[in-house]
């Protein structure tokens, strides 16, 4: 969970998400869960682990990695770029807020 804040918190704190107001999901393929919160006002709120499954809702943005890439990302070992290009981490959104999140990563 402090690896997610972590990635997040430095995407919310960039000037160029000033005014996104987004629902945001993470889901840890090896361990099953799907980490769920909102982003807007500069900040990550309301994270919460759900069990992977139909119960969770649908996010606006949804990002997809194991809990190894995730701490790679964290730690400086793993880049954005390459990780998505190799499909390493996966990233789901709609056309405007990709447009705008390529900016952010």
């Amino acid at each position: 969970m402090k690896a997610l804040q972590a990635i997040l918190g430095d995407l919310a704190a960039n000037p160029a998400a000033e005014g996104l107001d987004r629902s945001l999901s993470c889901r840890l393929t090896d361990l099953d869960e799907v980490v769920v919160g909102r982003l807007g006002s500069g900040a990550v709120r309301d994270l919460r682990v759900l069990p992977h499954g139909p119960a969770v809702p649908r996010a606006d943005i949804r990002l997809t990695m194991t809990s190894d890439d995730l701490v790679a990302l964290t730690n400086g070992k793993l880049h954005f770029g390459p990780a998505w290009a190799t499909g390493r981490v996966k990233l789901e959104a709609g056309l405007r807020d990709l447009l705008r999140l390529r900016k952010l990563l």
